[in-house]
């Protein structure tokens, strides 16, 4: 019996760990929806806020091997497409192993994840080296037929949308893109977004006039949220609408910039979209809620720019309450983002002729 119970030991022993595979970043088979720049090792850096990777793979086990500038948060959706609440939420602060999906299973099943970079360009810049698989990687889901470009400020970032309570400060690991009107526009319309999003930029005056001179019509052109080199290619596929939602951070602290330097940042910011993705790609202009003379200046913006297929829509005071629908330094949180969806959604499909659906807004 105990010569019997060794060479079961034995014959256990024998049998190898699952083999792993590691692929670089840059592997064809994983893909990546947001500005990325990739070195000559296959290493993909990032520091946009929303970027997306999805990678498939057949095993148990998934691992990213990464290292960052700061301190960033990632949302993680295991086998399902992303929704406002992610199945777990993980941190890469240093060169770092992360593993985002280990269980254990008798025969390799397929798997899908995304990860989604939740914090914005000021908590860091994102370094994926490899991907780690035990088993085999399989090719993910492409960059989806339907693609929003988001052109914002914090709104867009998700500054404070974990949070509800609006007298509290902002906490990085409160900021969630998954649940700004930009990511529920993309969920409703089964679009992929793109955010190129920085809190606190504006057209033509940032908030309190911090970084002078350097604006959001800028900030566009660039790879990197917090670099003015490289320039960003515009390669890959081309989005089929841009929304601008920007305007707050120019009229903050009590100063109003004058109409002419606002039209004229405007104006570059509009042309330099048109001028990377044709004169009749469509763009729509949101003016925020906060004041009447934000609306009147983004609406001559839009009723003087001489460009076609440029549109305007205001969201009223009333669109959400400034209690209850706010979180961490008064901006808006997930049910205040919620009403903003709510009323662009036919706005956005009538420019597109996207259909609208009886299906809910989440």
């Amino acid at each position: 019996m105990k010569r019997i119970l060794i060479a079961l030991l034995l014959a256990v022993a024998a049998v190898p760990a699952a083999a792993r595979e590691r692929i670089p970043a840059a592997d064809s088979r994983i893909t990546f929806v947001g500005r990325t720049l990739v070195s000559e090792t296959g290493a993909v850096s990032f520091d946009w806020s929303a970027v997306v990777a999805r990678i498939s793979f057949t095993g148990g086990y998934l691992a990213l091997e990464a290292g960052d500038t700061g301190k960033d948060y990632f949302n993680v959706w295991i086998d399902r497409e992303p929704s406002a609440d992610p199945d777990k939420v993980v941190v890469i602060d240093r060169d770092t192993t992360v593993v985002l999906f280990q269980q254990k299973e008798r025969k390799p099943q397929p798997h899908r994840i995304v990860i989604q970079k939740r914090t914005e360009g000021e908590q860091g810049r994102a370094t994926i080296r490899a991907f780690v698989a035990e088993g085999t990687f399989l090719q993910a889901d492409g960059v989806k037929e339907r693609l929003i470009e988001f052109i914002g400020d914090s709104y867009t970032c998700g500054y404070g949308s974990e949070n509800s309570v609006r007298e509290d400060p902002f906490r990085p690991e409160d900021e969630n893109p998954s649940k700004t009107y930009a990511d529920i526009l993309g969920r409703y319309f089964g679009a992929d977004v793109l955010h190129i999003s920085h809190s606190g930029q504006g057209i033509d005056r940032n908030y309190d006039d911090a970084g002078r001179g350097w604006h959001m019509p800028q900030r566009y052109l660039q790879t990197f949220d917090l670099a003015k080199e490289p320039a960003w290619s515009f390669a890959g596929k081309k989005p089929s609408i841009t929304v601008i939602y920007l305007g707050t951070n120019d009229f903050s602290t009590g100063r109003q910039p004058g109409f002419p330097g606002f039209k004229a940042g405007y104006d570059r910011l509009l042309q330099a979209v048109k001028s990377h993705y044709g004169e009749g790609h469509p763009i729509l202009c949101v003016a925020p809620k906060h004041s009447l003379d934000y609306q009147d200046y983004i609406r001559r913006v839009v009723e003087t720019c001489g460009l076609p297929n440029v549109y305007y829509a205001a969201l009223p005071v009333e669109i959400h309450n400034d209690d209850s629908d706010l979180g961490a330094s008064w901006h808006p949180n997930y049910t205040g983002h919620l009403k903003k969806a709510y009323s662009l959604i036919p706005v956005v499909s009538t420019i597109t002729g996207w259909p609208m659906e009886n299906k809910p807004v989440e």
